[in-house]
């Protein structure tokens, strides 16, 4: 079988593939490269879902790419305009040209003689199969699986005569206009949802296990007005981008020095956001603030809901569906005309393809992280995780920078092998993330570990990655570097 050849290979072409194309165009001009993307268009999760005011949690000078300025004045952006942003980031770098559309990467396989990676993937198009071989390989696909989102096993599920959906496979003509509807869990998605929905149904009703920490976030910033008015456009994005930076680490590294103070600090914000005729009860967590993600409310939208009484919350357990709605574990039924599974995710690792290093099956989960990015025996290969304390972005944009240096190094150097080593017994490995939300606990089994000591450990701070990633040397005597045993390779078919 005839294989292009390409220096370097991102699979996904979602937020981090395509902003790990844009850095690579432009930090490795002239190395050639290709995205394998599975799906027909770009854009991953922002073109994926669909459901009703889908929108990012995270503020948009963050989450948008450090090479880019985010010009519009949303605060918070729906899906639409971030799936806009991101083609513009890849048109204005020319990266769209280089995407191989419905290529999905089955399985990655490593010969360590050519110090070569083969990429097999199917065509969904043509049923066919196809391959590829690389040097290095950066994989953009998050940590989603995007065959299907969290369903609990619900009992009596089938006796509920209504329509029951999940966010991530949003039906494009569900009527819930002037409907009842309950709203199952209370994460990101569900704080989105409900008050898009609110103000179209006869009421919604978010039940939820427990409360989750929620703040309101504004649609706009007046500082990052007067900054644009003032400063150049690069410039002005630079400054509010770092003053959210520093906000975010400042209120995350505030709430774990002093939990009982920040706890008092939100729920007096939500009492304010809902009034005092509704239970607080519904709002005060069992744990401190970032045990798990803090829910973004976009201008107290879900506040208000609750409020002008078009939305109310519920805390209980589910005992089963019924014909009418759902029975909870209190004897209360619910009653609906639509049940919304607002019930987290599914988790994988490199979007769950199949890799082997010399012909031996490659279990990432008995392996250690490399500065959050490469992992323990897994030579020419990174990927791409974002924080679970600030911006998925943050860390995007560093760990495709740091690939594009080790391209870079390895050129100079002329060696073709780098591969994390870990020769320190005294390392200890332990759980990848501390982080106790359902949809991490669920899968968190299946990821790498991290290490009791750099460069194992796994940083959840930009501030500390930054310099590690962007600054400290590569030969740092664990990432180990060696040239392809194989002299002369077989005449590879060099793609442009």
């Amino acid at each position: 079988m005839s294989k292009d050849h390409f220096d370097y290979v991102i699979i996904g072409a979602g937020l981090s593939g395509i902003g790990a194309a844009c850095h690579f165009s432009k930090k490795c001009p002239k190395k050639t490269y290709a995205i394998l993307e599975g799906r027909d268009v770009i854009g991953g999760t922002w073109e994926i879902f669909k459901y009703p005011g889908i929108r990012s949690d995270s503020d948009m000078f963050t989450l948008g790419y450090n090479f880019k300025p985010w010009t519009s004045s949303k605060f918070l952006a729906d899906g639409p305009s971030i799936l806009n942003y991101i083609t513009e980031a890849g048109k204005e770098h020319n990266v769209l040209e280089k995407i191989r559309y419905n290529s999905w990467v089955k399985a990655l396989s490593w010969d360590s003689d050519e110090a070569l990676w083969t990429i097999t993937y199917d065509n969904n198009k043509t049923g066919k199969t196809g391959q590829v071989t690389c040097n290095v390989i950066t994989v953009g696909t998050g940590i989603f699986d995007y065959s299907g989102g969290y369903e609990p096993d619900f009992a009596g599920r089938e006796d509920f005569k209504g329509p029951v959906v999940h966010p991530q496979s949003w039906p494009e003509d569900l009527d819930y206009k002037g409907k009842k509807v309950i709203m199952v869990g209370s994460g990101a998605t569900a704080v989105t949802i409900l008050p898009e929905m609110a103000k179209d149904t006869a009421h919604i009703t978010m039940l939820q296990r427990s409360p989750t920490y929620m703040a309101a976030v504004p649609d706009t910033d007046p500082t990052v007005t007067i900054t644009r008015k003032l400063l150049p456009e690069k410039l002005a994005y630079r400054v509010s981008r770092t003053q959210k930076i520093a906000l975010t680490y400042g209120f995350y590294y505030g709430s774990r020095a002093f939990p009982k103070a920040i706890r008092k600090l939100m729920l007096g914000g939500v009492k304010m956001g809902v009034g005092s005729d509704v239970d607080m009860k519904n709002f005060e967590p069992y744990y401190n603030v970032w045990d798990e993600r803090v829910c973004a409310v976009k201008g107290g939208d879900l506040f208000k809901a609750v409020k002008d009484g078009s939305a109310s919350v519920v805390t209980d357990h589910i005992d089963r569906f019924t014909e009418k709605g759902i029975l909870l574990k209190s004897g209360r039924e619910l009653e609906t005309d639509i049940i919304v599974l607002a019930t987290g995710m599914n988790l994988e690792v490199f979007g769950g393809v199949k890799i082997t290093v010399d012909g031996k099956p490659y279990d990432p989960s008995e392996k250690m992280n490399y500065k959050g990015i490469m992992y323990e025996d897994l030579p020419n290969l990174g990927s791409i995780f974002g924080y679970t304390n600030a911006s998925w972005t943050l860390k995007a944009d560093l760990s495709s920078e740091f690939m594009t240096r080790l391209v870079n190094y390895m050129d100079k150097h002329k060696v073709q092998k780098a591969i994390p080593v870990n020769n320190d017994s005294s390392v200890i490995k332990s759980v990848f993330l501390d982080f106790q939300s359902g949809y991490v606990q669920r899968s968190i089994d299946k990821f790498p570990k991290k290490g009791s000591k750099m460069p194992w450990k796994l940083i959840q701070a930009y501030p500390v990655d930054l310099l590690m990633l962007r600054y400290s040397k590569l030969n740092d005597g664990k990432l180990i570097f060696s040239k392809a045993k194989t002299k002369k390779r077989a005449p590879l078919k060099q793609a442009s």
